[in-house]
């Protein structure tokens, strides 16, 4: 792709997946993995993490939909934020941008009823199908609890409270949050996690070639 012919492009990439599914082993390895492909790579991470480490939780708002309602909205100012950044070292870098996110907009929807989720999208000023559209690919990464309970653990994530049963209720919720997706992938137990690592970056890989052969074709 001749950057200069073509002019800026944002690629938008969501990691998401149940508790313990390896979310964060994957951002931490993006960089190397998906380095020499020709884009600067930019790593938006969890909100609800950072929120809830911080003293920011369903615990400590006064209900858990108001703690929601904080958390979308600090995402979706995130976003955007990282939007702007990568205009700016897209054209500084002569490179497209690849964003990966911990997680999207419509993660949210997993955990509060539907019609509170369009309520809170009403007070934001977006819809649903906005949402969904703005990520190009999803990956979905199916919970330890699924098919490899014995590795299910909240000892890497101080934030993470799930029993594994809770933790398959929360991952299937999350796949029906991102139903809407037309390039929606899943990636389950089926193998060890070293080769479930190497079929994510593989399905990332394919999407990147895919979405460029799309610009060039349109």
């Amino acid at each position: 792709m001749d950057y200069l012919d073509s002019g800026y492009h944002l690629v938008r990439i969501v990691i998401t997946g149940g508790p313990c599914s390896g979310k964060s082993s994957a951002l931490s390895r993006a960089v190397d993995e998906l380095n020499g492909l020709g884009y600067q790579i930019l790593l938006m991470p969890e909100t609800a993490t950072s929120l809830i480490s911080r003293g920011i939780s369903p615990a400590t708002c006064h209900t858990p939909l108001g703690y929601q309602k904080i958390q979308m909205y600090f995402q979706m100012e995130k976003e955007k934020t990282y939007a702007m950044a990568a205009e700016e070292i897209s054209w500084a870098q002569k490179k497209p941008i690849l964003i990966v996110y911990d997680r999207g907009m419509m993660d949210n929807k997993a955990y509060i009823s539907d019609e509170d989720f369009l309520q809170v999208m009403e007070d934001l000023g977006v819809s649903e199908e906005e949402c969904i559209s703005w990520y190009d690919a999803v990956f979905h990464l199916d919970t330890a609890a699924k098919g490899a309970e014995e590795y299910y653990s909240s000892d890497n994530n101080r934030s993470r409270t799930e029993t594994a049963e809770e933790a398959i209720k929360v991952d299937d919720c999350t796949l029906h949050a991102w139903d809407g997706h037309p390039n929606r992938v899943i990636i389950d137990n089926s193998t060890g996690f070293e080769e479930k690592m190497n079929r994510l970056y593989d399905g990332i890989r394919e999407a990147l070639l895919e979405l460029q052969t799309w610009r060039e074709i349109t």
